[in-house]
């Protein structure tokens, strides 16, 4: 059965009650057929600020949400 983690840091974007865990098991359906729905399992874990770190760099909330605008040095694109 599909196990699917989704590690995210508190306060980066605000959670739907259900949306995340809808949505990836839909992608989960999609690329493994309908009858993996009923045992898709996707949880996700909350990691506080400051506690995860890329390039060396702790991020913070604040550099998580930079990162989504594309406003941030920490990871440089390669197209």
């Amino acid at each position: 059965m599909p196990l699917v983690t989704i590690d995210v840091i508190k306060d980066v974007s605000p959670q739907a009650e259900a949306g995340p865990y809808l949505k990836v098991t839909a992608a989960m359906v999609e690329v493994e057929g309908g009858d993996m729905r009923g045992v898709t399992w996707v949880r996700v874990n909350e990691f506080e600020s400051g506690d995860w770190a890329i390039g060396g760099k702790a991020l913070k909330t604040s550099d998580v949400q930079a990162l989504a605008a594309g406003k941030s040095g920490l990871v440089q694109r390669r197209d």
